[in-house]
């Protein structure tokens, strides 16, 4: 990409990750996922109609593996700058994040606060596929958080926090699940 390596130029010393970031929401209402069943027959599956939920937030660099995520009861800009600090605390030193995200309203508010050694990038609109991180969601619902009962907000933290230590802090998982081919396409 044009950007990536015009960012390469600008940091000269530094080595450059691309990182993927998005947030998801988990809670209570639930989704179904297909499961197989013998022909004919009728798996049941549980689905809960109450509306606590919390919000995941998470950036994922999909040539080494390493995630860094955030549980919050709920999602603004304020709790966005807050990932954004973590995220710089977490980079390696000597390392400048190029972060690609979508255009929410939280990621182009005026009062969002880019850490120095993090360089945005959006994503054009409407094009979910271009950030691999949405397949880590996609990943944690069908293996964790999917036809389950969770009875309030705590187990709901509970369930969010073993989901992310399970998959997304396991290097070699965010690599087959995030993994961004058009992004080594573009290095060549």
């Amino acid at each position: 990409m044009v950007q990536i390596e015009a960012i390469r130029k600008a940091h000269p010393g530094q080595r450059i990750e691309v990182w993927f970031q998005d947030e998801a929401r988990f809670g209570q209402q639930g989704t179904l996922t297909r499961v197989w069943a013998k022909t004919g027959s009728r798996p049941r599956a549980v689905r809960q109609t109450q509306y606590d939920y919390l919000y995941v937030l998470g950036a994922v660099c999909p040539e080494s593996g390493q995630s860094v995520g955030l549980l919050a009861p709920y999602l603004d800009t304020t709790i966005v700058n807050r990932f954004l600090a973590q995220f710089a605390q977490e980079l390696t030193p000597g390392v400048h994040a190029v972060l690609i995200w979508d255009q929410a309203g939280f990621h182009t508010s005026k009062a969002l606060e880019i850490p120095p050694d993090v360089t945005v990038i959006e994503l054009p609109p409407y094009s979910p596929e271009l950030n691999p991180v949405e397949n880590l969601w996609h990943y944690l619902r069908s293996h964790f958080w999917s036809n389950r009962d969770y009875k309030n907000y705590d187990a709901l933290l509970q369930a969010a926090t073993h989901a992310w230590r399970q998959a997304a802090l396991e290097p070699e998982t965010v690599k087959t699940v995030c993994a961004a081919p058009y992004l080594n396409s573009a290095d060549n």
